[in-house]
């Protein structure tokens, strides 16, 4: 007869999981992917190396979960604010751009692991995936604020793909370690803002 793992083993088993992920995100913020070694992982989660691999076959396994978690986070965050009821839909685009830009200079680290910062191929993957997923989330907003006649006839498809871009794009450099001088939040947050609305067509006199 084939061995089960009890339900006790189980759960120690995916407690384990958990903080080796937790470990892994924490040390990749800190250092980015390339010096996320499985050796630094495991310091960190103060396990032996080779315990890495009884939870995930590869190191590229393994950042691809981090990655996963992560990000999606980001994006449910994100679908909380552009799919609310609170305002019309400029006024949802401007503070989920807010919102998500916020969260990104609040965490340096991870947010330009997530946007930017060099990786596998796999890891490289995953953030062509999520961009799919930004795109279509600014598509949605944008198609409501041209149906509520608040922005102008475009293709959505389009503007959402250029939102996404520049929202990243924007970020990067501020998130990158040694930038000098580091430019004030609240500044790049509203300078941010009025080019997502222009990026959009947004009047002026719309409320951010």
């Amino acid at each position: 007869m084939a061995y089960r793992k009890t339900a006790a083993e189980v759960r120690r088993l995916e407690a384990a999981r958990e903080r080796l992920v937790e470990c892994a995100t924490q040390v990749v913020a800190e250092v980015g992917w390339a010096q996320a070694s499985v050796t630094a992982v495991a310091d960190a989660a103060g396990i032996a190396a080779g315990s890495v691999y009884q939870h995930f076959p590869s190191k590229a396994a393994l950042a691809v979960e981090v990655f996963r978690r992560a990000a999606s986070r980001e994006v449910d965050v994100l679908a909380e604010v552009l799919r609310s009821t609170d305002g019309s839909p400029v006024q949802r685009l401007a503070r989920g751009v807010q919102v998500f830009a916020r969260r990104a200079l609040e965490n340096r680290g991870l947010a330009h692991a997530l946007l930017a910062a060099p990786a596998e191929p796999s890891v490289g993957a995953e953030r062509l995936d999520f961009r799919r997923r930004y795109h279509a989330l600014f598509a949605e907003v944008v198609r409501e604020g041209i149906d509520a006649g608040l922005l102008p006839r475009q293709d959505g498809q389009v503007t959402a793909a250029a939102l996404t871009g520049a929202v990243g794009e924007v970020l990067v450099d501020p998130l990158g370690a040694g930038r000098t001088p580091a430019p004030d939040p609240e500044d790049l947050l509203a300078e941010l803002t009025a080019l997502a609305l222009r990026c959009a067509g947004a009047r002026p006199e719309s409320p951010p």
